[in-house]
């Protein structure tokens, strides 16, 4: 009896960390652009505030990167114009970032190599190779210490979670 019990949370468990996302981004489509605009620029200009005085940014001057969550249904792209960075609905990306939001979570808590994930076909990078580069190597700079706590501490509760769930 025990055993089936278990095997039916660990079947709720997965199939929370699969469908989850899908779920969140219905829910997402009625947040207006500007709300996850102002979002996002916020979650950014609190990510990268040392960098952007660093300098270490200035790659993505004028230049745009798409980043799409396949399974929210989430596109933006991110700028840096004036020493700021921006978001946008719609540009000419130079570099697109592509993938689900699971694999997107294990990056950035470092539970999860962006190469394994590329090589893999669950991260695809389409356009400017070069930049695709200086992107790639800035997320393998982020130190999760400096990461703003809230962000960092929500981002690894949800990696422990997708982490556990048993794979079928």
């Amino acid at each position: 009896m025990i055993g089936a019990k278990s095997q039916i949370l660990n079947k709720i468990h997965s199939q929370f960390v699969n469908k989850a996302p899908h779920i969140l981004g219905l829910t997402l489509r009625y947040i207006p652009f500007n709300v996850k605009k102002q979002t996002i620029e916020q979650l950014l200009k609190l990510q990268f505030e040392h960098s952007l005085q660093d300098g270490d940014l200035d790659f993505l001057e004028n230049r745009w990167l798409k980043i799409q969550v396949t399974d929210l249904e989430l596109v933006w792209f991110v700028s840096l114009i004036d020493n700021k960075l921006v978001v946008s609905r719609e540009e000419i990306a130079d570099v697109s970032f592509i993938g689900n939001a699971n694999d997107l979570i294990m990056i950035a808590t470092r539970r999860q190599d962006p190469d394994s994930l590329f090589f893999q076909r669950r991260l695809i990078v389409e356009g400017d190779t070069e930049l695709g580069l200086y992107v790639k190597n800035l997320m393998d700079s982020i130190e999760l210490e400096v990461m703003p706590k809230f962000l960092r501490l929500t981002l690894e509760k949800l990696a422990d979670i997708i982490e556990s769930a048993p794979t079928n």
